[in-house]
């Protein structure tokens, strides 16, 4: 096997199709305990003057936020003989706190909702340190990324189906669940027979270990500046994309769109393969700080499909359907292309003593803290599409010219770090 063009062999292959089925299916799973819920609408429900809906996103992202800063410690020190043990005790919590939000009377059960999002926050770190720090990383958290990009469509269509079954709003999160647990078990018991990485993986692409406070900090320290721009542009992201996911069927409806249980399926299906599609291509650049450029750039891409497909639906010639694919498409290149390739190739070309587990949760917190003041500010009324669609539209022209215009002194700070390297 040639250090420029290696065969992985078929034992490798074997071992990264166990791990892309075992992420995969883990993470989806995971995500019938969160995202069910927002296929609701809770027209008829307030909470102290205000619509419910958005008061029950609020817990829940709050859950998720106050997980996600918790994280940045936990998981970038977590032994990794902990990691399935702890998997399944997060979901019997979240799930044990739906079955809580279905008992107790609205609108008082949203608390109930902040306790559903708290583990769910620790879930992805717990999965993603299984793949990182492999010369196939990029392919194989492409397939993780797509699990949550598809599932968030199955969720709500999960959930959709159920009240269509005649189960109640307030039940249908906690049902959902319960429908999804054999797989949470399978999926559990695979993420446990995962092989760590090979010694040519820690040749190629460094050794993760665990990172103390320390090591946390000494990182930040020498990448600072452009981490600070590099995250606040996928905080923006991260923001983009929650609107774009909590309020998908007010999106649908303010743009005369009838929303069935498939819709929802069928619209993510097609974004997650298309940028599984490139981003697994990245693999295929060996040189590390190439391809960390690479991702930089096609984050940029990323934004500038979104500025198109507000263009083109301005000018009519996108519908509803095809606006939502594009500029979903968009705006997953730069939020995968950050999860599977930026933080990825970061490390590895400079060798420093990091994982990706905390530079996500790093990402993550500040994005979901992002996400919260946002409900927060913008509390649509009754969540009705005629406010939660403009406000859609102008929030994605901001994400997409802000980011672009901060990726561009990212690449050129990391391009300078890397020649004084």
């Amino acid at each position: 096997m040639s250090a420029d063009n290696p065969t992985p062999p078929k034992s490798s292959i074997r071992v990264d199709l166990w791990a892309i089925v075992a992420t995969f299916g883990a993470y989806f799973c995971m995500y019938m305990y969160r995202k069910p819920f927002s296929a609701a609408t809770f027209e008829e429900l307030t909470f102290m003057g205000m619509a419910y809906k958005p008061i029950a996103l609020i817990s829940q992202v709050l859950g998720y936020t106050v997980s996600k800063f918790v994280g940045i410690k936990v998981i970038s020190e977590l032994s990794p003989g902990k990691k399935v043990s702890y998997y399944l005790a997060m979901i019997a919590v979240a799930e044990i706190a739906l079955i809580l939000f279905g008992i107790t009377p609205a609108p008082f059960n949203v608390v109930w909702l902040f306790l559903n999002g708290l583990p769910l926050g620790m879930v992805f770190g717990l999965v993603l340190s299984s793949l990182e720090g492999r010369m196939r990383t990029e392919a194989l958290t492409a397939a993780l990324c797509a699990s949550f990009v598809i599932a968030d469509g199955v969720a709500k269509s999960s959930g959709l189906w159920l009240i269509g079954q005649g189960v109640s709003e307030q039940w249908m999160p906690a049902a959902t669940g319960i429908m999804y647990l054999p797989g949470i078990v399978v999926f559990g018991w695979m993420l446990s027979r995962i092989s760590p990485p090979s010694s040519a993986d820690v040749e190629a692409r460094s050794e993760r270990t665990q990172m103390d406070k320390t090591a946390r900090q000494e990182f930040f320290r020498k990448f600072g500046f452009g981490l600070t721009l590099l995250i606040t542009t996928y905080a923006l992201v991260g923001v983009l994309r929650g609107v774009r996911s909590d309020f998908s069927r007010e999106i649908w409806e303010a743009m005369g769109t009838k929303v069935d249980a498939a819709l929802f399926t069928r619209s993510e299906f097609i974004v997650a393969f298309a940028v599984l599609i490139v981003i697994g291509f990245l693999v295929v650049i060996k040189d590390n700080a190439k391809a960390f450029q690479t991702g930089l750039l096609l984050s940029g891409s990323g934004l500038g499909i979104v500025i198109l497909s507000l263009l083109a639906r301005q000018a009519g010639i996108l519908d509803p359907f095809a606006f939502i694919v594009a500029i979903g498409f968009g705006l997953y290149l730069p939020y995968i292309a950050i999860h599977a390739t930026v933080f990825e190739r970061l490390i590895a070309y400079t060798r420093e003593k990091a994982t990706i587990g905390y530079l996500m949760y790093v990402a993550d917190a500040v994005s979901y803290a992002a996400l919260v003041g946002v409900f927060l500010l913008k509390n649509f009324g009754k969540a009705d599409a005629a406010q939660v669609l403009p406000f859609f539209l102008g929030l994605a022209w901001l994400v997409a010219v802000a980011g672009i215009l901060m990726l561009i002194p990212t690449a050129r700070f990391f391009a300078n770090k890397g020649r004084n390297a």
